[in-house]
């Protein structure tokens, strides 16, 4: 009787440590997702504010939890592979700061397109004789966003009685743009010693525009060779989708064999590796 009992007390015991330890990972790995994705949110709050996009963090946690609970799910619905429901899964958890980064970039890039006109107007105002404080103000009230809401801060934080440098400093750390360091720098200038704004801010204007433009000309020149890079490193995987669809038998190892799956990570860490050198070769800084 003992000989039969055992082997069922050794199988109680395996399923008892096995759902401890499931128990275990679930536990411990939903308080580290908890705490990272609202440590994320929290720091979208953030970087949304500093956009001056506001929202409120619990939402954006709830909004990433759903997307990163539902897309896998539903990917594995549609394609019944894992594989793919694990990339949805890492593509959704990193959704969100990719987002982030996208947007920060399209702003900088408008106020650095904006910046131009900013500086004429500032030096026009200065010409009819406003003051500093009154040439800002002018920028805030009929400048576009977001050149219009970064001076509009700058001026509130001079207003609450913050130093001059220090209020310059804090528009460098929320707009990182080697154009506005000259320009906060001939600010900074100008006030300690009293040179003539209103030339250097015009000066700076012309030199500022000069440079757009010729990003303009580098960029549509070589547009082509970024379009290029992007079908040939998109090639492959299109390829790989038309032949699923033609012999799906044929492909079927690629998906759910782990020498598919190996092949898959080679194929597509090649592909990304060519994409980037590509990138850099066509990417030119002026």
């Amino acid at each position: 009787m003992s000989h039969a009992i055992s082997p069922l007390l050794l199988v109680g015991a395996i399923f008892i440590v096995v759902l401890l330890l499931l128990w275990l990972f679930l536990y411990f790995g939903s308080r580290w997702l908890s705490r990272r994705q609202q440590r994320l949110a929290s720091a979208a709050q953030s970087d949304l504010a500093g956009m001056f996009i506001f929202t409120d963090a619990e939402r954006i946690f709830v909004l990433n939890l759903v997307i990163a609970a539902v897309a896998p799910i539903v990917v594995w619905l549609l394609t019944g592979n894992l594989l793919l429901a694990g990339l949805a899964a890492a593509l959704a958890l990193a959704a969100p700061q990719l987002l982030l980064r996208i947007i920060g970039r399209r702003r900088l890039r408008r106020f650095e397109q904006q910046l131009p006109d900013a500086l004429l107007m500032m030096a026009g105002s200065l010409r009819a004789g406003a003051s500093l404080g009154m040439a800002l103000d002018a920028v805030a009230a009929e400048a576009p966003p977001p050149v219009s809401q970064e001076f509009e801060l700058l001026q509130r934080e001079l207003r609450l009685g913050a130093d001059f440098a220090v209020a310059l400093g804090a528009l460098e750390r929320r707009v990182p743009l080697p154009d506005l360091t000259l320009v906060t720098a001939a600010m900074a200038l100008s006030r300690e010693v009293g040179a003539n704004l209103a030339e250097t801010l015009e000066s700076l204007a012309k030199t500022l525009r000069a440079r757009l433009q010729m990003e303009g000309k580098i960029r549509s020149l070589t547009a082509q060779g970024k379009m290029q890079g992007l079908v040939m490193s998109a090639l492959p995987l299109l390829l790989i989708a038309v032949l699923n669809v033609m012999e799906p038998e044929a492909m079927a190892p690629l998906f759910h064999a782990w020498y598919g799956w190996v092949t898959m990570a080679v194929i597509v860490c090649t592909v990304g590796v060519g994409y980037h050198f590509i990138r850099k070769i066509t990417a030119i800084d002026v």
